[in-house]
Formats: structure tokens, C-alpha cells, sequence
């Protein structure tokens, strides 16, 4: 791994995603791994998942005259877990990026049979609705799921339904944040899957995506930056490649169509290797987590991280580059400073604010229109009641984004109200630095949002999950409020509660 700096420093830090030769879910885990993101953390957070059969290998490599850090995925031979003495790893399976276009590298590696490591055979498939496989990654065999996940045959593979991963995932004892972050990025594939084909979410089916190794590193990803808990996430524009690439059902064009749905409003580069660069894990990562578009932001750099993808590129080194950086505060900037930017001072991040005004529609239909722009990536959605023109009762639909995504999203309004037109104007928004603890109370384990000074780190804000306290309070049939007090309590004297491993408070 690449030299580094203390590690305590890059939580909270800003990350910039320089994927120069594109992003794939490994390539995203090892480069975090690479940058200081603990090993030993992304382990604990991958043995809560109810999921044998596969070890993971984290190992240093190099890319051309470059050092860096591969993750694999193995498949572990019969039922024992991969920490138990006695397993014995199979073969290494194929990683993203793995499969070329024809012709652009001399021999392909053969593809190795699914395997299910299950106490039970997999069971016959009935098909009473449609299989919208995905586009997927870009690869027909890779391990197989284990006994939570449903394999069946369906044309040569296997496939697992979204709301079984989604479960798996649900019933894991992973931290909030973690598993929030994870079902996030599985929900964006699912969605952008679903609008693809033309069916339900309920009925995505996906192939290989579904895979454990696609399960790890999401879940690991998710792991990883809830360790940094990253003030934000920029990117450089995404390289795709180019030539077509093989999936679940047969050659597709680059990039595949889930890759170019997930990356909607983001500026990416067509062109390059006859091959895939970014695979729909990779896309999914970004379209979760980048904040912004654009060039390294003006920072103090801390760390510095490389991950390895599988494939040699002959113009580039097939690396992933994060890099941590820490952002100058107000404080950090001079009066002549300030007057030769035009800049008052403010150093928040910069969002656009959608607006419209609308006076005529049925009011049942505000419920799916918030939905819609939530996942399609706004910030925040709000309804503000007015009184418009000839005393017309009316409502304001205002839209907290990204730059990024004011575009997809002023479309989205347009498409799904009845309004005629759309203003946008650029705002500003300071941010306190959040990160998600877990706390130990009589009721279970209740998730608590922290928010800090991002310069002194001094706690300014405690907040109880709502999501996370709703829980509790259905399970034990109590009010909320109950819950929200008890997990006050608890993160003030967690001395008087039950313990709990709670993650350390970055400062």
C-alpha cells in the first residue's frame, strides 16, 4: 500500500474520485482500502452478512509503474464459513472489467460454472411475471449467492431476485449507516433496472449482479465510507470505453444501458479502450455518493489511495485514484483573499434550487412527485402552500440538487405535474460534519446522527434516527418519543445502558 499520513485525519475529509481509467466496485474498495480505510473494518462490517461461501483477498499489485491495492473475491469450497478452520478457497473468480470486446485482447478467460453453496439444491424457477435480467456487470459467471439468496437457472444463468438481497441485507446486524449507504446503491441498480424493462422494482431480477462478489464490495464500499464518513464526494468526468462488452443477454454496446441510466446528469467521456471501463457497480457508486462533477477541489491533501482493476489497458494504468483532501475553512482564507474571489466568505457547497408554482393539480399526486425526485437524487424536496393570482390556493414544489442533476430533475417536474416551467437559481449550503453512531438501549440498538463543527469538531447536534427509532417503537409497541428519549440517554450516560461497540467520533 502507498505511503500515508495518520489515518485520523481523513475522516471527514473531502474525497475525490479521479477514475481516470473508469470505476468498478473492487476498484472502489481496494482504492479506499489504499488510502487508510482499516481493513480489519470493512471485515467486521462483511462478517454481519448472513453469506457464505467466498473470502475476500486484499493484496498490493502494481499497474504499469504504479503501486496499488487489489481486492478479490474467492469462492470457499463446501458449507464452512471462509473464517472457519478447514475452508479451503477455489478458484479466484472473474472481477469487474474483466470481459474485453472481441478482438480487443488475444484470449479470453474461460468462465467458470455457478456454483450455489446451499444445504439445499436450488430450486425449479416458475416464471409467472417477466425477468428484467439487468445489463449488469459485464461478466455471465461469477460466485454464486449462498443459501438466503434464490439461484435458479434461467438460459445458461443464475439470478436472484432484488427483494432477496435487499433482505439479506435488511437482516444482517450491519451498523445503520453501513447498511443504509448499501441499500441505497442496490436500490439505484434496481430502479434504474426496473425503468429499463418496463416493470415493477418488485420484479427486477437480477443476474449477475446478484453475485457475492458484487454484494461484497457494495456492502464494503459502504462500509468503507461509512468509516470516513466523507464531508463530500466529487469526481472527475466518468471514461466509459468503448466496443461492446458481454452480459446475461449476449453483446451490448458500451456502455451498457444500466451504466449510461445510473450516470444520468453526470459528464462522462466516450471513447478510449475497446472495452468497459466503468461497469452499473461503479456507475451505482457515483450516482450515490458524488455530490459534484468537475476538478480536484482546492484542498490540503491527506491521503492519497490506488485500486487495482483486473484488466491491462495499453494507454493507462487500470487504476481507481481517491484522493483525501481537506477543504480550507472561512477561517483559513484572508480579507484579500475573499475580495478578489467576489466571495463573501461562504464556503459551502454549491447546490441549484428548483422551483414551481402549481395551482391545478389533483393533490394525490405530490406523494409520488417527492418519490420520484428523491430517487432520482435530490438533496431535499419540500412543499410550500402560497396564494397565487386571482386568489388561487397553490402549492410551491421546491427541489434541493446537485448542479449535476438540475437537469434530470427539472424534467422530472415537468413530466409528473402539471406545472408549465421551471426557475433554478444557485444556492450555498454549509454543512456540519454527520457521522451515524450506534447507541445500546433497553428498547435494542438505536442509530444517533452527530453533527460537528467541521473545522474544531466540537458537537453541535445530536439527533435519534427517526427510521431507526420508528423501528423500535412498532417492534415494542411504544410511542417514538419513548425511543428518541431513551437513545438521548443512552449516547449522554452510556454508562447506565446496555454496552454496545460504538464506532470512535472523528474529529
Amino acid at each position: 500500500m502507498t505511503d500515508r499520513p495518520a489515518l485520523a485525519p481523513l475522516r471527514g475529509a473531502t474525497l475525490y474520485f479521479d477514475c481516470y481509467a473508469g470505476i468498478a466496485g473492487d476498484m472502489t474498495l481496494a482504492a479506499l482500502i489504499d488510502l487508510g480505510v482499516p481493513e480489519q473494518a470493512v471485515r467486521d462490517a462483511l462478517s454481519r452478512l448472513a453469506l457464505p461461501g467466498w473470502e475476500m483477498k486484499v493484496y498490493p499489485t502494481r499497474k504499469g509503474a504504479m503501486a496499488a491495492t487489489k481486492v478479490d473475491v474467492l469462492e470457499v469450497q463446501g458449507q464452512k464459513s471462509p473464517h472457519e478452520p478447514g475452508a479451503r478457497p477455489a478458484h479466484l473468480h472473474e472481477r469487474n472489467q474483466d470481459h474485453p470486446s472481441p478482438g480487443s485482447l488475444p484470449e479470453e478467460r474461460q468462465p467458470m460454472a455457478t456454483h450455489a453453496h446451499a444445504p439445499h439444491a436450488p430450486h425449479p424457477h416458475p416464471h409467472p411475471h417477466p425477468h428484467p435480467h439487468p445489463s449488469g456487470e459485464a461478466h455471465s459467471h461469477r460466485v454464486a449467492a449462498g443459501p438466503d439468496l434464490h439461484q435458479a437457472g434461467h438460459g445458461g444463468h443464475g439470478h436472484t431476485h432484488y427483494g432477496e438481497i435487499r433482505a439479506l441485507i435488511q437482516r444482517s446486524t450491519l451498523d445503520a449507516d453501513v447498511m443504509a449507504r448499501a441499500l441505497q446503491i442496490f436500490d439505484r441498480i434496481a430502479e434504474v433496472e426496473a425503468a429499463l424493462h418496463g416493470v415493477s422494482v418488485a420484479e427486477v431480477t437480477f443476474h449477475e449482479v446478484g453475485a457475492i462478489d458484487s454484494i461484497i464490495d457494495i456492502v464494503g464500499v459502504a462500509a468503507a465510507l461509512s468509516w470516513l464518513q466523507p464531508k463530500r464526494v466529487v469526481a472527475r468526468p466518468v471514461p466509459l470505453g468503448s466496443g461492446m462488452v458481454k452480459t446475461a443477454h449476449g453483446l451490448l454496446p458500451v456502455p451498457a444501458p444500466a451504466t449510461l441510466a445510473l450516470l444520468m446528469g453526470a459528464p462522462v467521456e466516450h471513447g478510449g479502450p475497446r472495452c468497459e471501463l466503468t461497469t452499473p457497480t461503479g456507475a451505482a457508486i457515483l450516482a450515490t455518493t458524488v455530490s459534484e462533477y468537475g476538478p480536484l477541489p482546492a484542498m490540503r491533501i491527506l491521503g492519497v489511495g490506488h485500486g487495482a482493476g483486473t484488466r491491462e489497458l495499453d494507454d493507462r494504468p487500470n487504476l481507481l485514484r481517491v484522493v483525501a483532501g481537506q477543504e480550507r475553512s472561512r477561517g483559513d482564507r484572508t480579507p484579500a483573499e475573499f475580495s478578489e474571489s467576489g466571495d463573501s466568505g461562504d464556503s459551502g457547497e454549491h447546490c441549484v434550487v428548483l422551483e414551481t408554482n402549481i395551482d391545478d393539480m389533483n393533490p394525490q399526486l405530490y406523494e409520488p412527485l417527492l418519490a420520484g425526485l428523491l430517487a432520482d437524487g435530490a438533496r431535499d424536496v419540500w412543499l410550500t402552500p402560497v396564494q397565487m393570482k386571482k386568489g388561487r390556493p397553490g402549492v410551491v414544489v421546491s427541489v434541493l440538487c446537485d448542479p449535476a442533476r438540475r437537469d434530470l430533475l427539472s424534467d422530472r417536474l415537468l413530466r409528473e405535474s402539471t406545472s408549465l416551467g421551471v426557475r433554478a437559481h444557485a444556492v450555498k449550503r454549509t454543512m456540519l460534519a454527520r457521522e451515524i453512531v450506534t447507541v445500546a438501549t433497553e428498547f435494542g440498538p438505536v442509530a444517533v446522527k452527530l453533527g460537528r463543527d467541521p473545522t474544531s469538531g466540537e458537537l453541535w447536534n445530536i439527533a435519534p434516527e427517526y427510521e431507526s427509532c420508528g423501528e423500535k417503537a412498532r417492534a415494542h409497541n411504544v410511542p417514538i418519543k419513548r425511543i428518541y428519549a431513551a437513545a438521548l440517554a443512552a449516547f449522554h450516560h452510556p454508562a447506565a445502558s446496555p454496552p454496545v461497540e460504538k464506532p470512535p467520533i472523528s474529529t
